[in-house]
């Protein structure tokens, strides 16, 4: 019987960093059959002049509510990924119980920028635990293949209540949570994720309730992933678990760990943290920092100013009515002190960087430097920011550039041993940032325009080292016998194409979106096209070809 599908003339990239070869690779009952010259099958897409590569893997995305109205995962679909693992930072959507579903949409909502209407008319809801979610997930199909970590936020709120927000955990308490963890995880989860971060703050501006447990119960909980013999522990590390505490707790649970993210900043801290990690890893530690190929800036307006509520002056006014911060940016004073303790901050705002972005009323000023804006009017630059807003609604938008934005430090650290390739945050932060287009952005402008890496080296940061680390099983390679989750790309044109703002989620809800790569011809899941010569078949495809993807 002839193969269903052979692609035909590219150039085969395998995914374990060996050279590519020129090849057939042909596909049947949506694993790979063979691969070698002059093979034939029941329909052949053309791959001359192009790379053909494992479908990518993005390890660190937030499409816990999306995957239910958006099957597609989109925009990742657009761009080669072909799995996708959700639940990062702690915030999954299950385990809940059905009076904190509001509870989880309000976090969602402070610290991912989801909107709490899209959330409650998108999700069904047909679930409280862990594997009932899985299995709403297979019941409805997916066109990528689906995974998530169970998180440590939601898990607190099932198990503690609204004490979750508020206190330590007894006990029992911890017992309970870690049951759940393990359950998850034997069901299929990738692992256990949570958060530490000073940054994240849940309802009414408090911290959220991962970053309210003490010490015991986070190894509790991760070695609960240790006890069930597979999966991994994902960390945005803070106070109680930094960064050198994770290289000191992970042979203990025996687990791989991974933490994000690693970026450049000003002054090169991160370069201690790279030799932290080459220490720890010869030392015998299995910690995998998250490293990204894009600088972190986000599109920021006053009435949500994300990145700036890591001073205590805004973080006071996230629980506080509309009316309440108008008033606060009208008042000179207010900003002044609020500029002196935004400056104190860890994270504090790097005003010599941050853009006007977004503007109806001031037209003129897109592009521009809010630090230049100002020094030509005489003021600072959360005054200009907060005088441009509140004449435009707070609807003004500003690009933050956090982090990540110095690109030869950037080349340095992809390069390093023992990072993986993550933060696409894809699903989270809509309005604010779009990161999805990551393994594009890689193939484009790191690979072709600077010479950062081999183009076989990034295929394999984002296929096979990531497989590994997560332990899919069969996939993020190309070889007889693996799943068909292929990625067939033009390496002279590859790039992510322009990022726009649309308004197709749920309860009208608008996103930024990246639909529009360059060089992406086709890509398969499961043996099955949903993209072909360019075009998106989605729409067109009447069965829905991703699963949840296994880990051994």
């Amino acid at each position: 019987m002839a193969p269903d599908i052979v692609i035909r003339g590219g150039t085969v990239i395998d995914g374990t960093g060996a050279p590519g070869r020129r090849a057939d690779v042909a596909i049947a009952g949506g694993r790979i059959r063979e691969i070698g010259e002059g093979l034939s099958g029941d329909r052949v897409l053309e791959a001359d002049g192009h790379v053909v590569t494992p479908g990518f893997i993005d390890l660190h995305t937030h499409y816990d509510a999306q995957v239910f109205w958006d099957p597609a995962l989109s925009p990742s679909c657009y761009h080669g990924v072909t799995t996708v693992v959700g639940g990062n930072c702690g915030f999954s959507i299950a385990p809940t119980r059905p009076e904190h579903r509001d509870v989880i949409a309000r976090t969602l909502e402070n610290v991912e920028d989801m909107d709490v209407a899209a959330l409650h008319a998108g999700i069904p809801w047909d679930f409280e635990s862990f594997p009932e979610y899985l299995g709403s997930i297979r019941r409805r199909g997916t066109y990528l293949n689906y995974n998530a970590y169970i998180g440590h936020t939601a898990v607190r709120l099932f198990a503690m209540g609204d004490d979750a927000y508020e206190r330590a955990a007894t006990n029992d308490e911890i017992e309970h949570m870690a049951r759940l963890v393990r359950e998850a995880v034997e069901a299929g989860s990738v692992g256990f994720a949570t958060s530490f971060a000073p940054t994240h703050l849940g309802v009414d501006g408090k911290p959220i309730p991962s970053r309210l447990c003490e010490l015991r119960e986070f190894e509790a909980l991760a070695q609960a992933v240790g006890a069930a013999g597979r999966g991994i522990v994902h960390v945005a590390p803070g106070e109680l678990v930094s960064i050198p505490d994770l290289y000191e707790l992970q042979p203990r649970v025996g687990r791989p760990f991974t933490y994000g993210a690693l970026l450049t900043f000003p002054g090169q801290r991160h370069r201690g943290l790279v030799e932290v990690n080459e220490r720890g890893w010869a030392s015998g530690a299995q910690v995998w920092p998250q490293v990204s190929p894009r600088p972190l800036s986000l599109q920021i307006t006053m009435g949500d100013p994300f990145v700036l509520n890591v001073g205590s002056m805004f973080a006071a006014l996230m629980s506080e009515p509309e009316i309440t911060r108008r008033a606060a940016y009208a008042d000179p004073e207010w900003r002044r002190r609020a500029t002196e303790d935004l400056d104190k901050a860890s994270m504090r705002p790097r005003w010599d960087v941050i853009e006007i972005s977004e503007t109806d009323r001031f037209p003129e000023l897109i592009g521009r430097r809010v630090a230049d804006v100002a020094a030509e009017r005489g003021v600072a630059p959360l005054d200009l920011m907060c005088e441009l807003s509140l004449q435009e609604d707070l609807k003004t938008r500003f690009r933050v550039y956090v982090a990540n934005d110095d690109t030869e430090e950037v080349d340095w650290l992809l390069t390093r041993e023992h990072v993986v390739l993550g933060l696409s945050d894809a699903g989270a932060h809509v309005g604010q940032l779009c990161d999805a287009p990551q393994a594009t952005d890689l193939l484009g402008s790191r690979v072709r325009e600077r010479g950062t890496m081999p183009i076989e080296q990034a295929v394999r940061k984002l296929s096979g080292e990531v497989a590994d680390l997560l332990g899919l099983v069969d996939r993020g390679y190309l070889r007889v016998g693996a799943c068909a989750d292929v990625a067939v790309i033009d390496p002279s044109r590859v790039a992510p194409g322009p990022i726009r703002r649309v308004r197709d989620f749920p309860a009208n809800s608008e996103r930024l979106t990246a639909d529009a790569p360059a060089g992406v011809a086709h890509v398969l899941v499961n043996g099955v096209p949903i993209r072909e010569n360019g075009r998106d078949l989605t729409p067109e495809l009447e069965q829905r070809p991703g699963t949840i993807a296994e880990i051994a």
